[in-house]
């Protein structure tokens, strides 16, 4: 029977995909993308990954939203106002909204959205019984009873204290809306039977075959001239395994863009200077932008920990001279061709509107600086250092052979260790990694998000060095009860500049978006959070 039903899968998939190809040749408006890592659910309860985000926000909607400058910007939600003490939320809801069409419904017709299903959504990420990865994001910031329908139209959220970076929570996908009686007739099932409001409805899935999406024709947004959204017909992403061969895909035509660019094609397509050659100029697009996501070795910090009972990585001058010793700007060439941008500063990228970049003194390579400070440490030259373990994931294998190198210049020697990801997310979130490397992605776009890293009451994740300093978590506390934009601003640098200072991070590059597009898309933009939005996409004729 298995062995039936996976043959059956298969020939639909087949079908689905030919579908998508004959709908193009009849001028249909499909859009091809591949997703390497697979979809595990679409179920917003468990949009924990940049796979399962994309897709789930092409079906979903959240109160609000985030425009390509990462600005607020109304969605399910017309309006919304902040009482005075900054505890109150009052969000109004549109009236013309519908849920997509599932049999659980009565006649099967999708019903309107009320303000009954925002308390269900949100109250249900909280539920222990969904397990969902998103609980944290209102961990101890609802008060009791904190999620209240006024009446059909009139959400209500009321937080414990002040926490400015609620809008942004409210932006993530985890806060999509949900029918109720969808969840329920579905069960644990329902991240394969997904419905919710947004501009495209799972048509058919396959695993490791195909997703399809169909245009949701009850879809409740119009662009500036009064257009029904979304322009195409059809979203189908395959799940190629293999970059080579994604690329290959591109290269033909059958894939509309490709998100990143692979290690062993880099070379062919873009320059030491991050540009596109010239034999790709007029045949595809490059798309370049800043990208809330920084990359750095981490440094466990706790002293109790057996690990650091003999490391020199306790001594806080061998972690700055760790700092000064790695070329950033040479790595970015060689091995990024320059995308992304050396981390000069603090943990903090730019493109936030605290700006810590412009501010936060960082390391900026010296290596007389570094041997000046191995010396005062007790090592000069590196004499009598014990062999550093480093351990990464193979996707970044190289970035930790040229720290390895680099540090080795100044007698610092490093074994640089290559694990699988969930090892080394296993072993750093047990405090079994003395030194690894890592990487932060903002899931909203304010610098508080960076800071939670370090704060000394949160587990890991977020705080995997286990940094742990009482002025530190003074500032913290005192940023998430701030109102004023300015001052909280202030705090947000000075926290980031007693990280730096303290060195439980070396920062090594702030990243950068990078996507090869098809040269007849219009429409298609990314932001700082990397996001996929295809509701305003159309091909040209």
């Amino acid at each position: 029977m298995k062995i039936f039903e996976k043959y059956f899968l298969l020939l639909l998939s087949i079908f689905y995909f030919s579908s998508c190809k004959n709908e193009k040749k009849n001028n249909g408006q499909i859009f091809y993308y591949n997703e390497t890592r697979g979809i595990a659910t679409l179920d917003p309860a468990f949009a924990k990954s940049q796979s399962v985000i994309w897709p789930i926000s092409q079906m979903y909607n959240t109160l609000i939203a985030l425009d390509s400058n990462l600005n607020f910007i109304p969605s399910l939600a017309k309006s919304w106002q902040i009482s005075a003490n900054h505890l109150v939320y009052t969000f109004h809801l549109r009236n013309n909204i519908f849920f997509q069409d599932n049999a659980a419904f009565n006649n099967g017709k999708g019903r309107r959205l009320i303000a009954q299903d925002v308390v269900y959504s949100l109250n249900r990420i909280l539920d222990p019984g969904t397990a969902s990865s998103g609980a944290w994001i209102f961990n101890d910031r609802i008060a009791p009873n904190g999620f209240k329908a006024l009446n059909d139209s009139t959400f209500q959220l009321t937080l414990r204290k002040p926490f400015h970076p609620i809008l942004g929570i409210l932006s993530m996908q985890y806060s999509s809306i949900v029918p109720h009686e969808v969840v329920e007739k579905y069960g644990k099932d329902f991240g394969r039977h997904p419905c919710g409001t947004g501009p495209f409805q799972m048509k058919f899935w396959a695993d490791g075959q195909v997703l399809v999406l169909e245009k949701n024709p009850h879809y409740w947004e119009t662009d500036s001239k009064g257009r029904h959204l979304p322009y195409l017909d059809a979203v189908c992403i395959s799940f190629i395994n293999n970059k080579a061969n994604e690329f290959l895909q591109f290269r033909q035509g059958k894939l509309s863009f490709i998100n990143d660019v692979d290690p062993s094609f880099k070379d062919e397509v873009i320059t030491k200077s991050g540009v596109l050659r010239k034999q790709w100029k007029n045949k595809i697009i490059l798309q370049k932008h800043a990208y809330l996501n920084t990359e750095y070795l981490g440094i466990l910090m706790d002293q109790h920990n057996e690990l650091l009972r003999n490391s020199p990585l306790k001594i806080k001058a061998v972690r700055q001279a760790i700092n000064y010793a790695i070329d950033k700007k040479l790595l970015m060439m060689y091995l990024r061709n320059s995308i992304g941008l050396p981390a000069d500063a603090g943990f903090v990228p730019g493109g936030l509107p605290s700006r810590n970049t412009d501010s936060v003194k960082g390391y900026v390579f010296n290596q007389s600086k570094a041997l000046k400070l191995l010396s005062d440490a007790g090592f000069p030259e590196g004499r009598n250092l014990p062999v550093i373990k480093l351990l990464t994931n193979p996707d970044y294998a190289d970035v930790a052979i040229f720290i390895a190198r680099q540090e080795s210049n100044i007698g610092i020697h490093i074994q640089v260790e290559v694990l699988q990801k969930s090892m080394l997310l296993q072993q750093t979130a047990q405090s079994e990694a003395a030194f690894f490397l890592g990487s932060w992605i903002a899931d909203y776009p304010d610098a508080e998000n960076y800071m939670a890293v370090f704060y000394s009451k949160n587990p890991a994740p977020p705080n995997y060095t286990r940094y742990n300093n009482a002025a530190f978590d003074v500032l913290y506390n005192q940023s998430l009860e701030e109102n004023n934009d300015s001052i909280r601003y202030t705090l947000y640098r000075k926290m980031d500049q007693m990280v730096i200072d303290d060195a439980p991070v070396v920062p090594i590059f702030y990243d950068e978006v990078i996507r090869l597009v098809q040269p007849n898309i219009n429409g298609f933009r990314t932001d700082a959070l990397n996001s996929l939005k295809l509701k305003g996409v159309y091909f040209s004729k």
